[in-house]
């Protein structure tokens, strides 16, 4: 059963969300939250598999407490839902720690093949959108200290080949296209892709593409 927590300053929305998510067999509501405050209390409460964080609430926004969240170190995954379709929000979102961003006039079933995803520990944006997001807003990437590739720490435990990988993931590839362009079989990318997850300690591949700019492994446009 994955557990939902809705974040969202408009009762109507957050009751048309709770109604369509328990209709299904799979999926339970355990607390709704008006605000960021609230939402990361409710996390810390109850430990929801998937917060479903609305951008704009009054007090702290769905971006901040995002970040907090996932500052904790809780398992619990963010899904951003907002009315606001624009890059910047997506941007901020991922940077933040969500897993996925959707706007609130998509259809049901994508919420919910959302949820299912990000739930699962799957990405709802693809990696390519997020190198596009990326190469549009790098100029606010925070580099305070131009630290080489090789002596981040994240990097540190990587094999040549899991470095290789988390390069090209960064670039957007696909497991196929990975596994198409370095003549590997689509299983042991697939091992590479979890290990490189593991030793870097991100959540996602969309995680992982920010990583790769942060590091300097993946630049806009190379």
């Amino acid at each position: 059963m994955t557990t939902v927590l809705i974040a969202d300053d408009q009762p109507m929305q957050r009751f048309g969300v709770r109604m369509l998510l328990e209709s299904q067999d799979d999926m339970t509501v355990v607390a709704e939250a008006s605000n960021g405050t609230e939402a990361i209390r409710l996390v810390d409460r109850h430990h929801p598999d998937v917060v479903l964080m609305d951008v704009r609430m009054p007090g702290l926004d769905g971006i901040e407490a995002t970040r907090r969240v996932v500052a904790t170190g809780a398992r619990t995954r963010i899904l951003i839902v907002t009315t606001f379709d624009l890059d910047a929000y997506a941007y901020d979102g991922l940077r933040a720690g969500a897993s996925g961003f959707l706007v609130k006039d998509a259809e049901p079933e994508e919420l919910l093949a959302g949820i299912r995803a990000v739930a699962a520990g799957d990405a709802v944006v693809a990696p390519s959108l997020t190198r596009r997001l990326l190469d549009a807003y790098v100029q606010h990437l925070p580099r305070p200290n131009a630290t080489p590739p090789a002596e981040d720490p994240r990097l540190a435990t990587l094999t040549d080949r899991e470095r290789e990988i988390l390069t090209v993931i960064g670039r957007g590839w696909s497991n196929t296209e990975i596994a198409e362009r370095l003549h590997l079989a689509e299983s042991t990318v697939k091992t590479h892709v979890g290990r490189v997850l593991a030793k870097t300690a991100t959540r996602d591949r969309v995680q992982a593409v920010i990583l790769a700019y942060d590091t300097g492994l993946v630049t806009p446009a190379t």
